[in-house]
């Protein structure tokens, strides 16, 4: 059974993504995770953050496969999320790890990540929160943002100064990706 079809089977129980986009899983998902690829082609160390339906963790396994001593580890909470996760990874035997736990309970369990991601799952602020055990020690973020991104981002450095580079999305014209390095308390 291919990734997409396996998705959409276990999308009917268990809404891995909402109902209102998981007719278009090709374009809105995994070509939209799949630019992370693009941005970081070297990396070989990740960890995604509330990996949910897969999106972007997933689809960089599958691309992460194709390098040398690469892995991801997959952060979810939700049980149910998890399982489908540690499905898709044994099946496909990709090089990730599923850590089925919060995410403020995984620091100490996820080695140093060359890169960090998330898509959909909080406010920019949350997220630097989130992954700062990671991103001040050198890691480079990579979130997936909408349209209202600068307000998330006007909102952040508040708490925190780092360097941030803006790649406009390849499959949405209002999205981008933030990618954040040198991430340090204000």
């Amino acid at each position: 059974m291919a990734f997409e079809q396996m998705f959409q089977k276990w999308n009917r129980s268990i809404n891995l993504v909402a109902q209102s986009t998981s007719g278009d899983v090709w374009q809105r998902h995994i070509l939209d995770s799949a630019q992370l690829g693009r941005i970081e082609p070297v990396a070989t160390r990740w960890v995604d953050l509330g990996s949910g339906g897969g999106f972007p963790g997933l689809v960089m396994a599958f691309l992460l496969a194709e390098r040398d001593g690469a892995s991801i580890d997959l952060v979810e909470s939700n049980r149910k999320k998890a399982s489908f996760l540690q499905t898709v990874v044994g099946q496909f035997r990709l090089p990730a790890r599923v850590v089925a736990r919060r995410i403020d309970d995984s620091h100490a369990l996820v080695s140093t990540p060359q890169v960090v991601t998330a898509r959909a799952l909080a406010s920019l602020s949350t997220l630097l929160d989130l992954s700062a055990p990671w991103l001040t020690s050198g890691a480079r973020g990579l979130f997936h943002k909408g349209r209202d991104y600068r307000a998330e981002v006007e909102e952040s450095v508040h708490r925190w100064s780092f360097d941030l580079v803006e790649h406009p999305s390849v499959t949405d014209p209002h999205g981008v990706i933030l990618e954040l390095s040198n991430l340090r308390p204000v």
